[in-house]
């Protein structure tokens, strides 16, 4: 039987689409063609010659850091629940029998096809230089070539930590690969064969804007020469590399960059027609010269041409999607503009940036002290933009790029160097036909028109629209133009506060207010809701180190902080104690376990590295945490908007793999953080090595160890839209470690909104990762020493809640069951014993019992 019949696929009942790689845009065009394919007309056969299924290649130098595959995996890459989609990874496409419509594999396979769509790419071009097959020679271009980067970093290193990496190219991939290297440790030296670095994006002014910048770095770079010689150096201490003016730089390794090919080798054995330059030659359809095969993303040469950007290969993808299920869709051109950060450094490039345009006219504003150069390339009349670049500061970019092509809505200068109180130009000046985002191809006029439909959201817009969702340059765009459509994005509170949540923290700071009625008289209206109680109570708690129930404060509090306990189903009360970094003795366990014996309480092991214990009433409470707190125990917090946990895993107290101690700081993490109110609850971990047992990049502080320090990753989170935290900075010593911490904790609490993790926060954030780094740690926005000072106030001011409930007889009066018959018993409270665990029974509620007569009922 054949894979597919095993699959339940009748082979014959369906056309076959072979696709020859699985890289983003053949992933994305397996993602086009079965979206819109509702009666399952196609079958899909992927061959990969990677391992990995699809992942983001533009986002490669990412996984310097992390070294964690899965972050850079494109969502839905495997297709598991697609019983049409067959993915075959590590299998190559040897040849291409058109006439018979059959492609041999290297594993010996011969698949027929109906269509083949060839989605192979491109390969990293290595000049032909003398010594470029040596051993310290590499390419920047998977996965695996970057851990072969590492690996020769990590020896270089080894033997001198002043090691010297050459990078050949210096175009786009070239700096992302000296960026790499510098972040590995080693010093980067660029070598670019023109006279400028980035030469196909950049004029020569630019060009030489960018170098200084990037010199300012610490990295070398020559300009104007090539590469002649790779010499291999004795005892395997690196590499000699001569240039073509006779200059010699002794490096640990050498990485090619200088450009790619597409890769048409099968195509062209199988007697496919190819470009003059390479590629795979189609017409605007994306169909080769055989009728039955196509060509999409970098290796297709439409009309001749090869495009090396992924915003032309999804078009692409989308054709022939349309194609296969009887459409008509043509290749609609390409925008090659391109925005990014190197280095730290703002380069955009967009329409004919080099002026080329007969008669064209440059606007050029450059201000080397303040680090940036801009340039309009405009029409003879200084009336149409053509084009232009930004360096060192692109903000301008999202806006300036849909209006190349159109009548300039003002001073052309004024628009690169907006003086005094000029209106800056915002989305309003584009038409509708502007493409706002050139990765999906989305309009101005399509997102005007979802804004109609009730996408009135960032979110809701990217979702209905896919607006954003790939670079995300343009997410600041779709709040501007929701404000531009008259879309009310309401920054109060709720109908009693018109300010929204930072502005009431900047006013209680402010104000010295610490009481919600004094804080609505002075700014708000009314008597308060659950909205902006809780609110203000979790802003009064972040600023100050009183006790949550203390005076009118307790009043505000939800269910869980008014009994500092999560209710559960049946209106019982769980306790949680604070393990810090899931250290425990075992008096301490034992402890628990005597206590959820004499209570009767359920227990469990939480994910966070804690046990939880269910089924307490309301007045047990305190009885529990007596004993906890007798027995050096805490309150875990678990029923707050607050520090939660900290996990880690055993790091190098026993285990082989790792570099540093993840249990001790995990343990003085939180402690350190233990009690901060804040916005939302917050989670920790730390991890002894990269391996990440203590899925730290999964929580809203994330630690993981190296070989020189520590990697500090922020705002991840699971829960229903779980997001991978991102490297914030890298190999810090402890001390920078826990300031940076205190410092990003302080700006979360300050700045996001009610209820907001810190995961949307930064979503949502003007500047996303790049402007949090500036504040954390070059800090910005001068607020470092307060952020701090406000951290060593909670710390000094940090006290058990719960204890602080125990010294006072005020408030452990409120913890009873009945006001006016303390110690009655709760007769809604009843659990009943269910496949050996203690399951809470809701009284008056049907309840499935499983025919089990062994069952007791515990009352």
């Amino acid at each position: 039987m054949s894979n597919d019949q095993e699959r339940g696929i009748p082979v014959n009942a369906q056309r076959t689409a072979v696709v020859v790689g699985h890289g983003m845009v053949g992933h994305r065009f397996v993602e086009a063609l079965r979206a819109r394919d509702d009666s399952a007309a196609w079958r899909v056969v992927i061959l990969g010659e990677e391992t990995d299924p699809a992942y983001d290649r533009v986002g490669l130098s990412s996984y310097v850091g992390s070294w964690t595959r899965d972050d850079l995996a494109l969502s839905g890459n495997s297709y598991p629940d697609d019983p049409h989609v067959v993915l075959r990874r590590g299998e190559r496409v040897t040849e291409i029998d058109t006439a018979a419509r059959t492609v041999g594999t290297s594993t010996g396979a011969e698949l027929d096809y109906d269509a083949l769509i060839l989605a192979t790419g491109s390969y990293p071009f290595v000049p032909p230089v003398p010594g470029h097959d040596l051993p310290a020679c590499h390419v920047y271009r998977t996965l695996d070539d970057l851990d072969g980067i590492r690996t020769a970093a990590d020896a270089a290193l080894a033997r001198d930590p002043g090691a010297v990496g050459v990078v050949v190219g210096g175009g786009l991939l070239g700096l992302e690969a000296a960026n790499a290297l510098r972040l590995l440790g080693l010093r980067p030296h660029v070598v670019e064969f023109a006279p400028r670095l980035m030469p196909l994006q950049v004029d020569p002014a630019g060009g030489e804007h960018l170098a200084r910048l990037i010199r300012a770095l610490d990295i070398d770079v020559t300009t104007g020469a090539g590469t002649s010689v790779i010499e291999p150096l004795p005892d395997d201490a690196g590499v000699r590399v001569t240039l073509s003016d006779d200059t010699t730089i002794d490096a640990a390794l050498v990485v090619f960059s200088a450009g790619v090919r597409p890769r048409d080798e099968v195509a062209r054995a199988a007697g496919l027609a190819v470009g003059e330059r390479g590629g795979v030659l189609t017409d605007l359809a994306c169909v080769t010269s055989d009728p039955a095969v196509y060509a999409i993303g970098e290796v297709a040469a439409v009309q001749g041409r090869c495009y090396g950007l992924v915003g032309p290969g999804y078009a692409t993808a989308e054709v022939v999607a349309d194609r296969l299920l009887g459409g008509d869709a043509e290749f609609p051109g390409a925008d090659l503009s391109t925005k990014l950060k190197l280095l730290g450094v703002d380069v955009a490039s967009f329409g004919d940036a080099h002026g080329t345009t007969p008669n064209a006219l440059d606007v050029v504003v450059s201000d080397p002290i303040g680090g940036t150069y801009a340039k309009l390339v405009l029409s003879d009349d200084a009336g149409t933009l053509l084009g232009g670049v930004l360096i060192g500061d692109a903000s301008q970019y999202g806006i300036l790029r849909p209006l190349v092509g159109s009548t300039l809505p003002g001073d052309p200068v004024s628009l690169i160097a907006p003086a005094g109180d000029g209106p800056a130009l915002g989305i309003g000046a584009l038409p509708d036909d502007a493409q706002v985002c050139s990765c999906n191809d989305v309009s101005k006029g399509a997102l005007c028109a979802a804004i109609a439909d009730g996408a009135c959201e960032v979110a809701a817009l990217q979702g209905c629209t896919g607006a954003g969702s790939s670079c995300g340059s343009c997410v600041p765009l779709l709040s501007q133009l929701l404000a531009a459509q008259g879309v009310e994005l309401s920054q109060g509170l709720c109908e009693h506060f018109t300010q929204s949540r930072v502005e009431l923290f900047e006013l209680v700071r402010a104000s010295g207010i610490r009481t919600f009625t004094g804080l609505i008289a002075r700014f708000g209206t009314g008597t308060g809701c659950d909205i902006c109680k809780p609110t203000v109570a979790s802003i009064l708690a972040s600023t100050s180190s009183e006790h949550i129930l203390d005076g009118e404060q307790a009043s505000l509090q939800d269910s869980n902080d008014h009994f500092l306990a999560n209710i559960q189903r049946n209106g019982t009360y769980s306790v949680v104690p604070r393990v810090p970094g899931g250290d425990i003795t075992a008096e301490q366990l034992i402890l628990i376990g005597e206590i959820a014996r004499d209570f009767g309480l359920y227990t469990k092991i939480t994910g966070g590295q804690r046990i939880d214990m269910f089924g307490a009433t309301v007045d047990q409470l305190p009885l529990i945490w007596r004993r906890l707190v007798d027995g050096g125990m805490e309150s875990g917090q678990a029923y707050g908007k607050s520090l939660r946990t900290v996990k880690s895993c055993v790091g190098t107290d026993w285990c082989r793999y790792g570099q540093q101690d993840s249990v001790q700081l995990a343990i003085d993490l939180e402690l350190r953080y233990r009690g901060l109110r804040a916005p939302h609850k917050i989670k920790m971990g730390v991890s002894g090595c990269a391996r990440e047992c203590a899925e730290a990049r999964g929580k809203d502080v994330g630690v993981v160890a190296t070989e020189k320090g520590w990697n500090l990753y922020v705002c991840g989170n699971g829960g229903m839209t779980p997001k991978h935290a991102q490297l914030l900075a890298a190999d810090l010593d402890r001390d920078t470690l826990i300031r940076y911490i205190d410092r990003f904790l302080m700006y979360y609490i300050r700045t996001a909104d009610r209820l907001q993790r810190t995961a949307p926060w930064l979503t949502s954030s003007a500047g996303g990762l790049d402007r949090l780094h500036a504040v954390v740690v070059d800090d910005a926005l001068g607020l470092a020493d307060d952020f701090e000072a406000d951290m060593a106030r909670h710390v000094t001011g940090y006290s058990c809640e719960w204890k602080g409930v125990l010294d006072d007889p005020d408030k452990l009066a409120r913890f009873v069951s009945f006001v006016n018959a303390p110690g009655a018993p709760d007769p809604t409270v009843a659990f009943e014993t269910r496949n050996g665990r203690k399951v809470p029974l809701l009284i008056g509620t049907p309840t499935v019992r499983p025919a089990d007569d062994s069952e007791e009922k515990i009352a």
